[in-house]
């Protein structure tokens, strides 16, 4: 590792620009921690000593290249390698932006070309499974059980995050206008319409978790102990669901955030209220949704014309 390190002043000011400043998730400002200090550990060993500055000429267009290069002798995805490339991108324009330096030689340097990967998703069959498996669990009248069916209602008929779920607290769900405020990434706020079965699970679930927990404030998923359910909780949960429905099993939470927009799609939904309704910044982010929908329509269009083969 070099003198700079993943402690130096530099990474530590621009870890803390990201956190504070841009108000990225601790998970986010961690792996850019982690992807430079692979950086400066590679960078050490490529310049052959261990004192070096981000502001030598050295650290140019083709030690980035070597670094991308040295992520494929590791066995690192593209994608892994594209990000790594990100992180250092951002980097070294905050350091130019200090004026540390005087160019970025990430701006030079072309990533890794990835193959378009479509997102896991449920069939609406599986939707039908998943729910009814749910449905069960709630009619048992446990705070388990409900709150099962309020995870499931809220990831697949709202589009939620996982840490948006997560860090919803009693009252974001309006029910008179039948919507609920989440904190997305960035912090940014957006409003998200709530299905009538969320409204209805969610009173079932309010009953058993008055029993544990003060009814107006807190958060909203809360344990047996009445504290917020952890995330590692949620997915758990949503694991469970899953194991019922073939199509569902080793998916993620995540995967009913992309049914819900699938679904969307699929049913004549505008891409740009898809969009939003999702906190996408960037509409390229939700056309990965177009591309799924495509392969449904080509899959039936194979299957039922005469002459398609």
């Amino acid at each position: 590792m070099t003198e700079t390190g993943s402690s130096g002043p530099e990474v530590v000011e621009f870890l803390k620009h990201l956190a504070d400043e841009r108000q990225l998730s601790p998970n986010t400002v961690t792996a850019y921690a982690r992807d430079l200090a692979q950086l400066e550990s590679f960078l050490g060993e490529y310049l052959g000593r261990a004192s070096w500055q981000w502001s030598d000429s050295e650290v140019d267009r083709l030690a980035l290249r070597a670094f991308l290069g040295w992520c494929g002798r590791q066995g690192l995805s593209k994608r892994s390698a594209a990000r790594k490339l990100a992180a250092a991108r951002t980097f070294f324009r905050f350091l130019q932006a200090e004026e540390r330096i005087d160019s970025s030689p990430g701006r030079a340097v072309r990533g890794p070309k990835l193959d378009k990967r479509l997102p896991g998703h449920l069939s609406r069959g599986d939707v039908e499974d998943v729910f009814a498996f749910a449905e069960r669990a709630a009619a048992e009248n446990t705070l388990s059980g409900t709150r099962t069916l309020l995870i499931m209602e809220l990831l697949y008929g709202s589009g939620l995050r996982l840490s948006e779920l997560h860090g919803l607290d009693v009252g974001v769900l309006d029910e008179r206008s039948k919507s609920v405020r989440v904190l997305g990434k960035g912090r940014k706020e957006r409003i998200v319409p709530v299905t009538d079965a969320a409204l209805r699970a969610l009173g079932r679930y309010a009953l058993r978790r008055a029993e544990v927990a003060d009814r107006t404030s807190g958060p909203l998923l809360l344990n047996a102990r009445g504290g917020r359910l952890s995330r590692r909780s949620i997915q758990e949960t949503v694991r469970k669901c899953f194991e019922v429905a073939a199509g569902a099993r080793g998916l993620s939470a995540h995967a009913l955030r992309h049914s819900f927009a699938t679904h969307l799609l699929e049913a004549g939904a505008d891409l740009l209220a898809v969009k939003e309704l999702l906190g996408h910044v960037s509409l390229s982010t939700t056309q990965i949704y177009t591309h799924t929908s495509k392969e449904r329509l080509l899959r039936v269009y194979r299957q039922a014309h005469p002459r398609s083969t």
